[in-house]
Order: structure tokens, then C-alpha cells, then sequence
């Protein structure tokens, strides 16, 4: 399964018809096939990274959330827990799976009896088979087929379970705010569910901390720590204190980017800044650009104030640009500028090619009133 289309109505203070595409777009050269793009079928070509970038309270995180919205639907086949109204959101997910794209739409209800579950209604799936002759035309209205005749499910749980039957990790959603005391417990519970080898966890924490010779759980509040030559035994919240903030999200964070790698499920990352040094997000951003460490198919999507390392990225199509004006909206950098390839990416955002600076008036407003 590959999501290839999201497309949202009524959803946070976003546009209506918010739309995010997966779908390479530019042409594909013999590089960008070997190490931006991912082909999912016959000449269907999907990234291997996709970066939201924008100023402060551009919609960078609501358009990251959206797609995190949909991934849940597609891999548990319910929402609940999210941080928005789902009331009169209008959702079109778009997806490849089995030789076929999938277009299913729903409405999305709140319902005091759930908590903070979603309803679905009016739900529809559409299916046609994919050909590459026609890789040009896979979101046409024409050749889709309403699939009917599904059994009854609970008002909580969408239709596509009776195309996807099981659930499974199709994505993982990292925010911005971390764990807390909780990290190392998530930590151990990840490598358990992905089955992750210990010798991995060493090699991860000597990137953040080489002074940890190493970390085992004792149980699920408990941890053995050997910190240079001492042995500790330590409470969850002990082990967050003694080490750095940076250290116990970013251990934590890698450890899925192994797991999304060795599993081939994407994963999502909400300013990607606040977890890694800049040499670490590139080393990131390059092992899902490798074949032979990416092997299946799994894809980096995060948002960024590092417009540094969008020059990684050979390609445009798979860049968008957060603004809100009145409401939240998307530009792609390859539709909507005209952007010569050889330029450094980071330069035009230097340059404001793209409206994304802050305002140098205001800080200057800031100063002078600090003056006074």
C-alpha cells in the first residue's frame, strides 16, 4: 500500500480542497530514479523524501497532521486522540495498492458517546486498475468503479478495512514535543514491535552520546544504564533528567527511522529541528535516499525551518510551501515557481523567492520598543 493523494475540505483553518500529492510530477532522470524516487509500479514514481517548510504559523504542522489523519485510517481504520475537530471534515484519500488505485471519500463526525472518536460517514470506495499507460490519468473520474456490498462495521471504524483487512504500521507520526518519561518506554516497546536488535540501540545512542556504553531495560520503569565506566540502575524520570533532552528524543526517533527502514512503512516528522543537529538530518534524509539501506519503499515526510537541507533534494515536486494568509494553503515549489534547477534552494529562501521570511519590519518594531 502507498498513499499517493490527500485531499481535505472543512479541515483546521486549512483551504478547502487542501491537497497534498505524492505523485512525482518533474521529469525523472536515470538519477532521480536511483535516489529521489521510489517506483511503486509500472513507471509510477513516488518520493523518497518530502519536506513542508514555511515561517512560524504557516500550517506546516496542520498539513503533516492531515496526512498523519489519514495514514491512522489507513492503518488502524479509525481516528481517535487528534488534536482538532473532526466535525463536517471532508476527506478523499487516494491510494495504490495490489495493482490498483483506490480513491475512498468520507465525512467525519464527532460523537460525544466516543470520547475523542471519530464518526464516519458517507463513505465510498472507488477502485480501477492501474495501467501505465494511462500513469498520467490515475486521479480521472473516469475508469473508477464504486465498490459496494461491504457488511456492517461500527460507526467508528472506516470501510477501508474490507480492502486492506489488516491493521498494520503504515506510518509513524513523531511530533514536536516528545515524550517525556515515557521515551524509553516506547523506546524498548518499538524495537520489541519492529524487532529490532539490541547492537542496533548501542550503535544509535553512540551517535547522540558516546559516553553511553549501554542501555537495557529492566522493566517498564526501570533501566540499566552504563555511563562511561559506572553502572546505574534508573527510574524512568531519573534517566530523562541525567540525560540530554536532545539524546533521549533524538535515540528515540532514530530508532523508528531504523524501524521505518527495516519495516518499509513512511515516517512523519514535525520540525525536524527539534530533535537533530543539522548533520544528523542529513544523514537521515540520506538513508532514505539509499537503496541498498531503503529497501522497502519507505518514505521521509517532515517539516523543516532548515531550508540547508532542502539542497539535498535533486527535485522540486517534492517540496511545498506552507503560507497562510486567511486560510492555510500549499504551494509546490515545481508548480508554482519557476525555479531554475541549479540554484541552491536554500539560497531562494535567503532571497524570499517564496514570501516565507519573518517580517523584518516587526523585529525591528520589537527592538525599538526594548529601547525605550
Amino acid at each position: 500500500m502507498k498513499l499517493l493523494r490527500v485531499r481535505a475540505s472543512n479541515y483546521k483553518n486549512c483551504c478547502d480542497d487542501f491537497t497534498i500529492d505524492l505523485v512525482a510530477k518533474s521529469k525523472k532522470t536515470s538519477e532521480d530514479k536511483e535516489y529521489e524516487l521510489q517506483e511503486i509500479a509500472d513507471d509510477l514514481y513516488v518520493f523518497n523524501t518530502v519536506a513542508f517548510v514555511g515561517k512560524n504559523a504557516s500550517g506546516k504542522t496542520s498539513a503533516i497532521e492531515l496526512m498523519e489523519c489519514c495514514y491512522s485510517i489507513l492503518s488502524e481504520f479509525r481516528l481517535e486522540d487528534k488534536h482538532y475537530n473532526y466535525d463536517n471534515v471532508k476527506l478523499e484519500i487516494i491510494f495504490y495498492y495490489k495493482g490498483n488505485i483506490y480513491k475512498y471519500t468520507t465525512g467525519l463526525k464527532s460523537d460525544p458517546n466516543l470520547g475523542s472518536k471519530a464518526n464516519f460517514t458517507e463513505q465510498h470506495i472507488y477502485q480501477k486498475k492501474y495501467y501505465k499507460s494511462k500513469v498520467k490519468e490515475i486521479y480521472a473520474v473516469e475508469g473508477f468503479e464504486e465498490i459496494t456490498g461491504f457488511g456492517e462495521l461500527p460507526e467508528d471504524t472506516s470501510i477501508v478495512f474490507f480492502i486492506l483487512k489488516k491493521k498494520a504500521t503504515r506510518a509513524v507520526y513523531f511530533n514536536c514535543n516528545g515524550e517525556g518519561a515515557d521515551t524509553y518506554h516506547l523506546l524498548f516497546r518499538a524495537m520489541k514491535t519492529y524487532k529490532i536488535p539490541e547492537n542496533i540501540l548501542v550503535k544509535v545512542i553512540k551517535i547522540f552520546d558516546d559516553k553511553i556504553k549501554s542501555l537495557e531495560m529492566v522493566d517498564e520503569k526501570h533501566y540499566k544504564l552504563i555511563y562511561q565506566d559506572h553502572v546505574k540502575e534508573l527510574s524512568d524520570s531519573e534517566l530523562v533528567y541525567i540525560l540530554s533532552s536532545g539524546t533521549t528524543k533524538g535515540v528515540l526517533l532514530y530508532i523508528f527511522v531504523v524501524a521505518a527502514l527495516e519495516n518499509g512503512f513512511d515516517l512523519l516528522i514535525d520540525e525536524v529541528e527539534n530533535h537533530f543537529h543539522k548533520t544528523l538530518v542529513e544523514n537521515m534524509i540520506s538513508l532514505f535516499k539509499d537503496k541498498t539501506v531503503n529497501k522497502k519503499y519507505a518514505t521521509l515526510i517532515f517539516t523543516t525551518h532548515y531550508c540547508e537541507v532542502l539542497d539535498l533534494f535533486n527535485r522540486q515536486d517534492n517540496i511545498w510551501i506552507a503560507k497562510s494568509d486567511n486560510k492555510i494553503h500549499l504551494e509546490n515549489m515545481y508548480e508554482n515557481y519557476n525555479i531554475r534547477t541549479e540554484l541552491l534552494k536554500s539560497r531562494q529562501f535567503y532571497n524570499n523567492v517564496f514570501d516565507t521570511s519573518v517580517n523584518y519590519e516587526d523585529l525591528m518594531a520589537l527592538k525599538k520598543e526594548l529601547m525605550r
